[in-house]
């Protein structure tokens, strides 16, 4: 994606051009009743044998169901996607070319599977990939810098839309979106900030990513939109720092760690709701996520 242009601009700071829910367990109780004494071993033995049925059906109606992530092969995408199946979850990864996606995440993984989806094409060939067993969606897409300049509006704006659409059609009611800090730079009176600038010189990336927020926000699907500082593959160093919408201007954070704040906020009812930003620092102290997205405040 656009790895070497983040690199490029690191010292100016350089947000992502590019564009856990733990897994708990269901519970359900699947005993009958105790019978009363005066019942007769053979009707006991039948309930016992109709409980044994009835948990095995359950059983199969409590299938997990999937997480569809968007831009499953970019650079953290595809840590999205490696993080969700470690916590135990099964995965649809929704690519645009489904055999280098097979080079890039593992094909021989039973609970990941490869779909062909591109966000720019519309919301209903964005249901047929996202499909009726994905209970939620994580969008991390991102255009590949060019000399299109339309090309960000069709993926971090448009592509957004289309899949925020495809979940209202489908009944998703759960979205994450990967986006970036000076998303609302202009707002935040960062608007000769360098790293604003040079975002916005490839076709007004963070103004079709702030486009694409409004329109989520406004959905009426639980949303939690992350907005990561500028992105480095190095494994993380320092603790998470995690504040409301419009504050951080600078700083960098691991991939790992963004794709890590992804995969919890889907088991977090403190996530519901929020616009977070975050970026790592050294003298941070170390919190829980629950406290993390707990101090943030819903608007």
């Amino acid at each position: 994606m656009a790895t070497a242009l983040i690199i490029k601009t690191r010292l100016l700071y350089a947000p992502r051009l590019h564009h856990h829910h733990h897994c708990y367990p269901l519970l359900f109780s699947t005993t009958s009743p105790k019978p009363p004494k005066s019942q007769s071993l053979k009707s006991k033995k039948m309930e016992s044998g109709n409980e044994i049925t009835e948990e095995a059906k359950k059983n199969v109606n409590q299938k997990k169901k999937k997480i569809f992530v968007a831009g499953a092969t970019g650079s953290t995408g595809k840590r999205i996607v490696e993080q969700l199946l470690a916590k135990g979850f099964e995965v649809k990864a929704g690519v645009r070319d489904l055999d280098k996606a097979k080079t890039i995440l593992s094909e021989h993984n039973p609970s990941l599977q490869f779909v062909t989806a591109d966000v720019t094409k519309g919301s209903d060939k964005l249901v047929q990939a996202i499909g009726d067993d994905s209970e939620a969606v994580i969008c991390a897409t991102g255009f590949r810098p060019g000399w299109n300049l339309f090309a960000p509006w069709k993926v971090d704006n448009l592509g957004t839309v289309n899949l925020v659409e495809a979940c209202r059609k489908l009944g998703v009611k759960r979205f994450i979106l990967i986006s970036s800090i000076l998303v609302n730079g202009a707002a935040m009176g960062q608007i000769l900030n360098p790293a604003y600038i040079f975002l916005n010189v490839f076709g007004l990336t963070l103004v079709a990513k702030l486009q694409a927020e409004n329109y989520i926000r406004k959905s009426g699907i639980n949303y939690t939109i992350v907005r990561p500082a500028g992105l480095k593959n190095e494994p993380p160093s320092g603790n998470l720092v995690m504040e409301p919408e419009d504050t951080l201007y600078e700083g960098i954070i691991s991939r790992d760690v963004v794709a890590e704040v992804a995969v919890e906020a889907l088991g977090l009812p403190e996530s519901s709701y929020k616009v977070v930003e975050i970026v790592s620092r050294a003298d941070a102290p170390k919190r829980t996520y629950e406290d993390l997205f707990g101090s943030i405040k819903q608007k």
